[in-house]
């Protein structure tokens, strides 16, 4: 999962961000509207997480923006304005979601995680694909109910397929998902190195990892 968080108090946004990595979702941070802009002018999201007051404008701009756009990305708004007319301002106009500051790691990330469920086909607290479940909260998983052994980038990268099983991934969409603006220093091909440990793990279980030359990377169940 990779989101942006337009967040301008700097130690708040570098914290969630380093608490955000420990379990395997990638955050990019823009500290004003212009950067979140530059941001999403080159690349997409899974979700992001948007405050109101920021330097240069409110972050109910860009929201309203987005919508009008047809940019239908989860959104959840991060604000120390908890009055009753603010939320309802910004469900209106189209945020997926409410959270009030201060607020406990764990449930920023318990709401995110509900938030790209809901455009996933499975809703439930696992994603299954035969005898495999993963488990999103606990980037692990289980293969015939026995744990798999998982590098952090490795179920990350597991988690991306699950999440769009059936679906061909390209090369770059998929290092877009584990890799933020700041590694630079690691190159798109790191992808084929994972998706082979994933093969060899995965390897007489009945799932598999699909190739289309030019096309991407598919997990599904053998035959």
């Amino acid at each position: 999962m990779r989101v942006l968080m337009v967040e301008d108090a700097s130690d708040l946004a570098e914290g969630v961000s380093t608490r955000l990595a420990q379990s395997g979702i990638v955050c990019d941070v823009a500290d004003c509207l212009e950067a979140a802009e530059d941001f999403r002018a080159v690349q997409s999201y899974d979700a992001m997480v948007l405050d109101i007051n920021l330097p240069d404008g409110s972050g109910l701009r860009l929201l309203r923006d987005m919508r009008a756009a047809g940019d239908r990305t989860p959104v959840l708004m991060l604000t120390a304005l908890v009055s009753v007319d603010d939320r309802v301002s910004a469900l209106d106009l189209g945020a997926d979601d409410y959270l009030g500051k201060p607020f406990d790691q764990r449930e920023l990330e318990a709401r995110l995680r509900a938030l790209v469920r809901r455009e996933a086909d499975q809703k439930g607290s696992e994603i299954v694909l035969g005898p495999l479940a993963f488990s999103p909260a606990g980037q692990s998983a289980t293969l015939d109910g026995k744990r798999l052994d998982l590098t952090g980038r490795e179920a990350a990268l597991l988690g991306v397929l699950l999440r769009h099983q059936g679906n061909y991934l390209g090369k770059t969409r998929l290092y877009d998902s584990l890799y933020g603006f700041g590694d630079a220093d690691v190159g798109v091909n790191a992808i084929e190195l994972y998706i082979a440990r994933l093969r060899k793990k995965l390897a007489g279980s009945g799932v598999g990892i699909v190739t289309q030359r030019g096309v991407g990377y598919r997990i599904g169940l053998d035959g």
